[in-house]
């Protein structure tokens, strides 16, 4: 799949940590394409395991008609599958996943959710859970980012497509990967000389906008995975890379776990030349 964002884009905003850094983007700009079917992949993972990949909430059938028809008018004709919940079929026709979020009980909650590239989590685990349940795990998140966040929600006006991006480090090029133990498990088995090509920039690409019949907004994500070895074609990424590598706060390396690949990163740096990353040298 062709990678939708340069490489270095990524890293452009100098040291990561948690942050909303959301932007609006012209509504041509929405969907990226890419992917020439997504919908053979996402049918195959559907049938494997269709309790991690699809959810939803009793009453959020409106809204997921709503966003068929927003699919339908960016992408073009919907496949038309009997029986499907209207959010899977327009989840079929685009690379990015879906996620309906409505006010219920006072609350932003996750109605539904199509979820073919999960980064460790589940439809199961979300479905129903509001903003806040659902980013708990994220240090400080209820005192530094949930008034906000609910206010960006309710505030969001028909028409403004906001965009955020955000990136990890995994071992694993997989798109589904729904559980970080199995991946993790792997990490000792890597050679440092191979670090290149085993370890993964992994992506998402986040959007969100109000669904202007129904009041809810919808939350899209496209996730992207290149090789560490492709920071190799674009010394300006390498050494973003490096920089964002060093810099990275103590909670969101920790969130991320990216303490567990220092010396494997550590060591693709020095093969590679660059020196600017003093906390990934230590391994």
């Amino acid at each position: 799949m062709a990678a939708p964002l340069p490489l270095h884009a990524l890293f452009a905003q100098g040291v990561p940590d948690f942050a909303i850094g959301l932007r609006a983007i012209p509504p041509a700009a929405w969907l990226q394409g890419g992917e020439p079917d997504p919908s053979a992949r996402k049918d195959a993972v559907f049938a494997a395991h269709p309790a991690t990949v699809w959810g939803e909430t009793d009453g959020s059938r409106p809204g997921q008609q709503e966003v068929l028809a927003l699919v339908a008018a960016a992408a073009g004709a919907v496949d038309g599958r009997a029986g499907l919940p209207p959010l899977l079929r327009a989840s079929r026709a685009v690379p990015d996943d879906l996620c309906l979020m409505e006010m219920r009980d006072g609350a932003w909650r996750l109605a539904a959710i199509s979820l073919c590239s999960p980064t460790f989590f589940s439809a199961e685990e979300v479905v129903g859970k509001s903003l806040a349940q659902l980013h708990a795990p994220v240090p400080a998140f209820a005192d530094r980012f949930l008034s906000r966040i609910e206010r960006i929600f309710t505030g969001l006006r028909p028409g403004l497509i906001l965009e955020r991006r955000n990136w990890t480090l995994v071992n694993s090029e997989a798109l589904f990967t729904p559980d970080p133990a199995p991946i993790r498990a792997l990490i000792a088995g890597i050679a440092p000389e191979d670090a290149g090509g085993r370890l993964f920039i992994r992506s998402e690409r986040q959007t969100l906008q109000r669904l202007p019949m129904t009041g809810g907004a919808l939350f899209t994500i496209r996730v992207s995975v290149w090789p560490l070895d492709a920071l190799m074609d674009d010394p300006g990424a390498l050494a973003a890379f490096a920089g964002a590598w060093q810099g990275a706060s103590d909670a969101f390396r920790g969130y991320k776990k990216l303490h567990l690949y220092d010396a494997l990163v550590g060591a693709f740096l020095r093969a590679s030349g660059e020196k600017a990353s003093i906390r990934a040298a230590r391994g």
